[in-house]
């Protein structure tokens, strides 16, 4: 049996059309892979959990005894790496159940600190 000749282009529409859908669908459209979406979560859920922390560690800051001191050194680190290792030293960022500090939420602490400590 013998496709008809018009049906040659026709698939050959449908098979560019559907590659066309996925490029713009994934580019553009918001799309995503399962992993590319769980990678995504994972990013998404780390941020919110270190933005909840935050003010526990600018609590801990406050309740510090050598809190002028400290701040004041705090004030003096330009770098933004060495006031998150500032304020991993201080243990700012070490949750009251946790062993060790957190690096995200030290580094977002510092950035805190660093607005608050500026103005």
């Amino acid at each position: 049996m013998q496709a008809p000749t018009w049906l040659k282009p026709g698939i050959m529409g449908a098979v560019v059309g559907g590659i066309a859908t996925m490029v713009v669908g994934f580019n553009y459209g918001g799309w995503y892979l399962g992993s590319s979406a769980e990678t995504l979560a994972q990013k998404q859920s780390t941020a919110a959990v270190v933005e909840a922390l935050v003010p526990i560690c600018i609590s801990q800051s406050q309740m510090d005894p050598e809190t002028v001191a400290k701040l004041k050194a705090f004030s003096a680190i330009k770098s933004s790496y060495e006031q998150r290792d500032f304020v991993m030293k201080a243990g700012w960022a070490t949750m009251p159940a946790a062993d060790a500090p957190n690096q995200a939420l030290a580094s977002a602490c510092a950035d805190v600190l660093a607005k608050t400590a500026g103005s």
